[in-house]
């Protein structure tokens, strides 16, 4: 595996070739050089003096995400040291300059050592949110900062760094039972209190890692020693109730814990047998955070009503389509509660089920006993029921079942995993859907992804060429009067974004696209006609939430 080191020398070498400041030869040659001594590409360009800091920096900066901080508009003075950390931060030269929870917005000079903001961020049990800062104003900086207890200084309960809330997974962890436990649950608990959507601990030859999911996306925050990885392990599977002395085969568990001061939180658990070990991935279920709202998905008015009149119908099948982790079974629940009436009977069957709802008949797929979404639709039918949803089609047979379900009177739910509306028809007729049985049972389809939301606190208006708006799809009219905005980071959110937002594709099933597809598999005919009738794209959807300052254009093209 590539040391951490090595990658992001490779990184900046080849945005500084990209920028002509380097030679693809003189990039090699660099880049031997930094390996033969172990050494930072930046920090041997800088002393090399061959390319001025501010370039170094801007080209970092396009590289690893990373603003560039002007020294003249820093706070007066940085934050105290806390003295079983001072040594530490001086001699990795990371500056602390805002403290805001559990979140420390950090300078550092170097972003070409990124095991050093790792080791704070384990010394320290911060979340690390690393801006760039010249090297001069950065070493007189961390020079001048005083020295302080935890709770000394003025104000210092809220500006020192506290001494541990979450794990330290360093290489000084023992090993013993007790601390194993203590670190298992504080790692839980920090996924829990910061937000994180998963876990996983990933176990490699030498080393193993521990990343968290935020908004979407995977960050490291610690590097656990390798000799713990079987204790962390068993311990997980002891609570799951796994069998700990399986190790071949994957294993599916699920455990709870209780918040601090709160509710308890579920966890899913699944282990993977890899080269070097079990990798474990934990799937936070906190359903009390869940927007069970149609109004609070990320819907226009004009979405929410088509949405809302499919399930007033009573009758019909509805598809919510995407991928993994894109909010389908939230938007699928938000609508089960406006149908969560007592005079309504509804029964879902998921694998597993993740949003608890009282009133509602909730059966979990159990494959071992033989329990699968067909048998329990086909139990469902006899159950009088009113509403069906369905977790998954994922089979021939359960997209039949479904069908005729909805040609029968009754409303079905489910989703699909199709990257748009069009093909949705497609992956159903891929199964063995007759075109007329299928156009006669559709009512809605629905598909989403989740854009990360820009922060509110340090979002920044962005200037793009007129040519790169209006090939990103921006009318005429509109790139006159536009204001966009990117992101910057600070200590509130991860790399500029907090919490993410829908962005939907709803097209009801009109006359003539009821003709189209009982003409057959045409998935273009579709969405010319989706669109000629008014039925906006994803992309469409996620260039509007740019335009009204939501997300940035940049998370809009990553994602549409």
């Amino acid at each position: 595996m590539t040391h951490p080191q090595a990658q992001a020398n490779n990184r900046l070498a080849r945005r500084l070739t990209a920028r002509s400041h380097l030679t693809p030869a003189q990039a090699d040659a660099a880049l031997t050089r930094a390996r033969r001594r172990k050494a930072s590409l930046f920090r041997l360009l800088t002393e090399a003096g061959g390319i001025a800091e501010s370039a170094l920096l801007a080209c970092a900066s396009s590289a690893f995400g990373l603003p560039v901080v002007d020294p003249r508009g820093l706070p007066a003075g940085p934050l105290p040291l806390p003295r079983d950390t001072a040594a530490l931060l001086r001699r990795h030269e990371i500056l602390p300059l805002a403290l805001r929870g559990q979140h420390l917005l950090a300078g550092i000079t170097d972003p070409c050592r990124p095991t050093a903001v790792a080791a704070v961020a384990a010394q320290t049990g911060l979340d690390i949110q690393p801006v760039l800062l010249p090297h001069e104003p950065l070493r007189r900086r961390l020079a001048a900062a005083p020295e302080t207890g935890a709770r000394a200084g003025q104000n210092a309960e809220s500006r020192s760094l506290p001494a541990r809330p979450r794990p330290r997974i360093d290489n000084a962890l023992p090993a013993d039972e007790h601390q194993v436990v203590r670190f298992v649950d504080d790692l839980l608990q920090h996924a829990i209190a910061s937000g994180a959507s998963d876990i996983h601990i990933e176990p490699y030859e030498h080393s193993c890692r521990i990343r968290f999911r935020y908004d979407g996306l995977l960050q490291e925050v610690g590097r656990p020693p390798p000799h713990l990885m079987k204790q962390l392990v068993a311990r997980l599977k002891v609570l799951a109730q796994l069998d700990i002395a399986e190790k071949r085969l994957p294993q599916d568990g699920r455990l709870q814990v209780a918040r601090d001061g709160g509710q308890p939180i579920d966890f899913r658990l699944n282990t993977l047998p890899t080269l070097w070990g079990e990798k474990l991935v934990l799937r936070v279920l906190d359903t009390c955070q869940a927007a069970l709202a149609i109004n609070r998905l990320g819907m226009d008015d004009c979405q929410q009503r088509h949405y809302l009149g499919a399930l007033r119908r009573r009758q019909g099948l509805i598809l919510v389509t995407g991928p993994t982790g894109s909010g389908k079974t939230v938007s699928l629940y938000a609508g089960l509660r406006v149908l969560n009436t007592p005079e309504c009977n509804i029964a879902t069957v998921e694998d597993p089920v993740e949003i608890h709802m009282e009133g509602i008949n909730q059966v979990a797929v159990k494959q071992k006993q033989g329990l699968d979404f067909a048998l329990a639709l086909r139990a469902f039918l006899r159950q009088d029921p009113d509403v069906i949803m369905v977790g998954e089609i994922r089979d021939s047979e359960t997209a039949d079942i479904a069908v005729k379900a909805a040609q029968t009177g009754h409303l079905v739910l489910s989703t699909l995993h199709t990257n748009n509306a069009s093909e949705t028809v497609n992956r159903l007729f891929s199964m063995g859907i007759a075109g007329f049985n299928l156009a006669s049972a559709l009512s809605l389809v629905m598909a989403q992804r989740l854009l990360r939301r820009l922060c509110p606190h340090c979002k920044e208006k962005a200037h793009y060429p007129d040519t790169l708006l209006r090939r990103a799809g921006f009318g005429q009219r509109l790139r006159h009067k536009l204001t966009l905005y990117s992101a910057r980071g600070c200590a509130d959110c991860h790399n500029g974004y907090r919490g993410r937002v829908g962005i939907y594709e709803v097209v009801p099933i009109t006359p003539p696209l009821k003709r189209i597809i009982m003409a057959g598999n045409d998935p273009a005919a579709f969405a010319a006609e989706a669109r000629r009738a008014g039925y906006g794209s994803l992309r469409h959807a996620a260039l509007g939430k740019a335009a009204l300052g939501i997300t940035s254009l940049e998370e809009a093209n990553r994602l549409t």
